[in-house]
Order: structure tokens, then C-alpha cells, then sequence
């Protein structure tokens, strides 16, 4: 493994680390604040709101001083903004301080990602899905960590400091490693603000599908598995550990299967493992059939997005950063759309319904996955 590999992938461990820190002290601050549950989503929305208005601009940046530099100026960001909710005195300030943070880590991601693409090119391999996979050990490391330190009884605001001051640390000894890409050419006629390129539309539908399916996952596997099914609550959680286990499987060996078969048959096979899997389960509707069917929707959705983002980046007409950004910002939309639409589609017929567009979305993968080769890509 190269320097510059271990570089990258310490960083996507860090972004991991950095959202499964504060996701485990939102009962904290909520309790804090005394807030309550309208409260608290109104609060996250600003997570979201930031990362959204963050995507558009850092494309260029990117463009002008290179994914290096912009990498690690985010992630420096990112360690300020993590602190910020231990200190805010109301829900506005709250709402503002996740919206910074959500800036700053959202920009952080596509910048990473336009990293992972220039060392990809440099080092003529792929390597996108294993660094993904950094990303998702992150977020278990991240939440494991803030688990023990909620049992110590550790104030939060030693527990976001430290965090901060660790990851800082190792993001300025890891860019040393990072490569120094040059800023675009184009940079010049590019403007600040840019939506998606048409001609990423395709792959910013792959992403937006694959976005809702994982949320899904996030947010209704238990549900289903508790209200459908008839679980305990404890046994509906092995809904989403499953599938985020099979997800954390399939990006650690994507490279190796991008490598062999190419991004298309992956892609392609990976949305059809994900929507005959969750039919599977939906079809039988048994614990187990259910359990192997979010099992396999992890490990066909793990390799869609990381390929997706591999592809946008080696568009030959727009610059890497922009292109990243625009895809992301199509396939962030994804998790915002997702939750309150299976939720209204649940609400007037049934979960298990709602969860049949899921599979139809992971169909829809199937015949997206062409954008993935085109030749201007």
C-alpha cells in the first residue's frame, strides 16, 4: 500500500469518525437543551441544509487549490464545527452550529473523494469502494467510542474537544502524504456557484436511488422488522447491523471485483443483488428471508456510489471537484427525499409497500448503470 493510499484512507476514517461522534451524543444535547422530538428534527435539518449549500461552491475551490489543500481545510473545519454543539444555549444556535458542521463535512466529502479519484489516476487502481469502507469503519468506530465514553460519564464537551484535537493531529501529519494535484486550467471560466452538469445526470440518478435505499435501511429496517414482523424492538435492530456489516463486506472487496469485472457489471449487478434480495425478503415476509434480504441490499448498494463517484470524477470535460460535488448533491437529495416519502407511502398503505419502492429503485440502478461507462466519463 502506498503512502498516499494510507493518507486518503485515514482521512475517510476521519469523516466517519467525525458524523458517528455527534450522532452519538444527540440524546445529550437534546437533553440539554430540552428539547423535543420536533425540536431535535428541526435541529438536524440544519446538518443537512449545510451540506447541500456547501456542495455547489466547493467544486470550484477544488478547482483553484486542489483537493489536497481543500481536504484538508475542510477537515480542520470540521474539527472547529464538531465542538460548537457542546456550547450552543438554544435550538437557533444549535441549528446554526449543525449547519457549519454539516457545511464543513459535506464539503470535506467531496473533496476526499476528488482525492481518492487523483490518486486513483496517478496510481493507474482502483481503490474508491476500500476507501468507503474506511468511511463506514469510521462511523462504527466512531459510535463504539462515543458509546464508552457516555458509560464513563465524560462530559460532552470533553468528548467533542478530544475528538477534535486527535483528528486534527493526524489530518495535518496525514497531507503531507496526500498527492498535490494541480488546480484546473478551467478554473478561471468556471463560476462559483454551478449546478449539476446535465451530462451527470445519469449517475446523479444511480447516487439519488442508492441514497434512498440506504436510508431506508437507516431509518425503517427496524420498523419493519418491530411493527410488520412482530420483533422485539432488540431483535429488529439486527435489521440495520446487518445490513451496514454486508455494506462494510461489499466495500472492502469492490476494488477487487471493479478491477476483475469492471464498474458497469458491478454497478449493474450490485443494483440487481440489492433489489432481488429485498424482494426476497418482502415476498416471504419471515424474520430470516428479511434479515438476508437487508443483507443483500447492503452489499449491493455498497459498491454503487463509491463507483459512481470514481466515474463522475473522470468526466473529461468538467473538472474533477465539480463533478464530484454535482453528484453528490443529487445523491445527498436522496436522504432528504427518502425518509418522508416511504414515510407518506407507509402512512397510506403500509411499510412493507413503501419498501417496494425501494426495490424498485434498486431496479432502476440496473438500467441507470450505462452512465458509469460513457465514454465522456
Amino acid at each position: 500500500m502506498s503512502r498516499a493510499y494510507l493518507a486518503i484512507a485515514s482521512v475517510f476514517l476521519v469523516n466517519g469518525v467525525f458524523l458517528a461522534t455527534w450522532v452519538s451524543r444527540i440524546p445529550t444535547v437534546a437533553h440539554r437543551l430540552d428539547l423535543n422530538n420536533a425540536q431535535v428534527g428541526l435541529a438536524l435539518l440544519g446538518v443537512a441544509v449545510g451540506s447541500l449549500s456547501a456542495f455547489p461552491f466547493v467544486g470550484n475551490f477544488i478547482s483553484r487549490y486542489g483537493s489536497a489543500a481543500v481536504t484538508l481545510v475542510c477537515g480542520l473545519a470540521c474539527c472547529i464545527a464538531l465542538v460548537l454543539p457542546a456550547f450552543v444555549p438554544s435550538l437557533l444556535t444549535l441549528f446554526l452550529a449543525l449547519a457549519l458542521f454539516g457545511a464543513s463535512i459535506g464539503a470535506m466529502d467531496v473533496a476526499m473523494n476528488a482525492q481518492g479519484v487523483e490518486i486513483e489516476r496517478t496510481q493507474k487502481r482502483t481503490i474508491m469502494n476500500s476507501l468507503h469502507g474506511f468511511f463506514s469503519l469510521g462511523g462504527f468506530a466512531g459510535a463504539a467510542l462515543g458509546g464508552l465514553i457516555v458509560s464513563w460519564g465524560a462530559g460532552i464537551a470533553t468528548h467533542f474537544v478530544g475528538i477534535a484535537l486527535v483528528t486534527a493531529a493526524l489530518l495535518l501529519v496525514m497531507k503531507s502524504f496526500l498527492i498535490s494535484d494541480s488546480p484546473s486550467e478551467a478554473h478561471d471560466a468556471a463560476p462559483v456557484f454551478m449546478l449539476p452538469p446535465r451530462a451527470l445526470w445519469g449517475l446523479g440518478a444511480i447516487a439519488f436511488c442508492s441514497s434512498i435505499g440506504e436510508g431506508a435501511m437507516a431509518d425503517w429496517s427496524a420498523l419493519y422488522l418491530n411493527k410488520s414482523l412482530g420483533t422485539t424492538i432488540g431483535m429488529a435492530a439486527t435489521g440495520y447491523a446487518v445490513f451496514s456489516l454486508m455494506m462494510l463486506t461489499g466495500r472492502f472487496s469492490g476494488d477487487s471485483l471493479v478491477a476483475r469485472f469492471g464498474t458497469h457489471t458491478v454497478v449493474r449487478t450490485g443494483g440487481a443483488v440489492a433489489a432481488l434480495g429485498l424482494a426476497l425478503g418482502l415476498s416471504l415476509h419471515t424474520l430470516w428471508a428479511s434479515l438476508i434480504g437487508f443483507g443483500m441490499v447492503g452489499l449491493g448498494l455498497s459498491v454503487v456510489v463509491p463507483s459512481v463517484f470514481s466515474a463522475a470524477g473522470k468526466h473529461s470535460k468538467i473538472p474533477r471537484g465539480t463533478a464530484i460535488a454535482a453528484v453528490a448533491t443529487m445523491g445527498y437529495s436522496g436522504f432528504l427525499a427518502g425518509p418522508p416519502s416511504l414515510g407518506w407511502i407507509a402512512e397510506l398503505s403500509s411499510l412493507r409497500l413503501a419498501l417496494v419502492v425501494v426495490v424498485i429503485l434498486c431496479a432502476l440502478i440496473v438500467l441507470l448503470s450505462p452512465a458509469v461507462k460513457r465514454k465522456d466519463v
